[in-house]
C-alpha cells in the first residue's frame, strides 16, 4: 500500500504489520530531514501533495511493482505538513521471498515517487529565504 500521512511515520509498527512467514528478506528505505542542505542550515521542511492525484499514481505505482517484481508485500508511507530536523519523511518496505526482488522493488518505488507523484517540499533555512526544492 502507498499512502500520504500527515501524522509522524511509525516504522517499528509499519514494520511489524509486514511479518510474513514466506518472507525471506525484508528492504526498507527510510528518508530523514537532514539539517543542511547546499551548505544553508536548514530548520525544518514543508511537504505538500495534490493528495488525490498523489494517491491515484501512488495505485499506478504499485500495480507496476507487483507486475514487474516477485514481491510479497510493499508499503510506502509519505509525510505532508511540517517536519522537524530528524523526522522521517518518507519510508518504504517490500518483502519478498528473495533479497534481490525486495531491493529492486524499493529502488523502483521511490524513484518513481520523486518523480511521478506531485509533492512538493520547502525547505526553511537559518539564514536564508526558504525556497521549494524540486525532486530529481
Amino acid at each position: 500500500m502507498l499512502k500520504l500521512t500527515h501524522t509522524k511515520i511509525d516504522s517499528i509498527e509499519l514494520k511489524r504489520s509486514l511479518a510474513n512467514p514466506s518472507a525471506g528478506a525484508l528492504v526498507t528505505f527510510e528518508g530523514w530531514v537532514r539539517d543542511v542542505n547546499k551548505n544553508r542550515k536548514v530548520i525544518r521542511l514543508e511537504y505538500e501533495a495534490a493528495e488525490e492525484l498523489a494517491q491515484n499514481e501512488f495505485k499506478k505505482i504499485e500495480q507496476e511493482v507487483y507486475q514487474r517484481y516477485e514481491i510479497l508485500c510493499l508499503e510506502c508511507v509519505h509525510r505532508v505538513g511540517t517536519l522537524a530536523v530528524g523526522d522521517l519523511a518518507v519510508w518504504v518496505s517490500v518483502i519478498s521471498a528473495h533479497r534481490k526482488d525486495s531491493f529492486s522493488a524499493c529502488e523502483y518505488i521511490i524513484d518513481e515517487l520523486k518523480q511521478r507523484v506531485p509533492i512538493w517540499k520547502k525547505e526553511h533555512y537559518l539564514e536564508w529565504d526558504s525556497g521549494w526544492i524540486n525532486h530529481p
